[in-house]
């Protein structure tokens, strides 16, 4: 297991390398640079992301080239203060150097100055990544105290009444994406357009500091509350039909009908035999779970409740063209996924020896 874990890790680092790489060029390409963003707040002509992506383009093929016309807007400003743009920004080096200036920085966790909020990147990540995190682990405990015992009761109940229906609802929960939800509920339960019942942005109130800590821990539940059941509902259909599978390929198995044929009770064969077993891939992929929960959902609903974390943040920087934030969080939730992709197969190995992924 160490010697599969030790090259697991030596393979994180070209795979982080070829995601950076992709995803650097392709922004290079896109319209709408941090230096056209500031030229437009300068001349208070800010433009919509919408604009910048449809008509940006055009008007770029058809200028010149040199300075002082090839940013939209530049027309009327000393190129000189372009230039100091440029330098101020980094822009004044070739992309491949500043790609290789950036991955040396981010090696040591370095990831600059958000180019509009003047803060370290790093310091904004620190300050955003618990919320994130806090989200992902509410979502993924929810889902898994809700899926596994929904999944064993379908499996056990297999073809009655009870399985179709909750056939048909975790159907629609998984056909509906959670941001739908989210909007749901907030129409429901956040003042839309019936009760106002939870607040509708935010993860803790502007007074809380002043609570005492058990109004503290509730106020912090009642702003959670909407995000995290619309990510419940729009995420525990897998798990749950995961869970019923895996129970009803263990019911089927020679030892199941052997401890039956020896006078156990259900209740015993059920969770002294096949709970065991079944669980084993369910509880395995808890941190793939996780790693699905946190990096798709999760960041629009962050959008959507305006709740300050990771996603929100790189929604923003994306939107600002704040290259030090969008390589920055992206570099950090790789990073994270590729450690918590370790974590899920050494505990599938851990919880089952018979899995052996360094043969394979």
């Amino acid at each position: 297991m160490i010697a599969y874990a030790i090259r697991r890790i030596a393979l994180m680092l070209p795979t982080l390398f070829a995601i950076m790489v992709v995803n650097f060029f392709i922004v290079q390409a896109a319209p709408g640079g941090p230096i056209q963003q500031m030229i437009s707040k300068l001349k208070g002509t800010d433009i919509a992301a919408t604009e910048r992506v449809s008509g940006t383009g055009g008007e770029l093929r058809n200028q010149p080239s040199n300075t002082q016309t090839q940013y939209r807007g530049a027309r009327g400003l000393d190129p000189a203060f372009i230039k100091e743009l440029e330098k101020q920004y980094g822009f004044d080096k070739p992309p491949l150097e500043r790609f290789v200036l950036m991955m040396k920085n981010y090696a040591t966790f370095d990831f600059g100055t958000s180019f509009f909020r003047d803060r370290r990147v790093v310091d904004l990540i620190r300050d955003k990544l618990p919320v994130s995190i806090s989200i992902g682990l509410w979502t993924t405990l929810l889902t898994y105290l809700i899926s596994i015992p929904l999944g064993i009761r379908k499996a056990v109940r297999d073809g009655s009444r009870f399985d179709v229906w909750t056939s048909a609802v975790i159907i629609f929960g998984y056909a509906v994406p959670s941001f739908l939800f989210a909007v749901l509920l907030i129409v429901l339960f956040a003042g839309g357009s019936y009760f106002s019942i939870f607040p509708l942005r935010g993860l803790i109130s502007d007074d809380w500091w002043s609570y005492d800590w058990p109004h503290k821990i509730l106020d912090y539940f009642w702003h959670i509350a909407l995000p995290i059941t619309a990510l419940v509902i729009g995420g525990f259909a897998t798990l749950t039909m995961l869970t019923k599978n895996c129970f009803l390929d263990e019911i089927n198995k020679q030892y199941v009908l052997t401890a039956r044929a020896k006078g156990l009770g259900e209740r015993r064969v059920l969770y002294g035999h096949i709970f065991r077993n079944a669980m084993l891939l369910v509880v395995a992929g808890f941190p793939a779970a996780f790693i699905g929960i946190l990096f798709t959902g999760a960041l629009l609903i962050e959008v959507i409740f305006s709740l300050d974390g990771l996603g929100l943040l790189g929604f923003e920087a994306a939107i600002n063209r704040d290259y030090p934030i969008m390589f920055g969080a992206l570099y950090v939730f790789t990073l994270i996924g590729l450690v918590l992709k370790l974590i899920s197969d050494l505990t599938y190995m851990l919880i089952d020896p018979r899995i052996d992924f360094g043969r394979r």
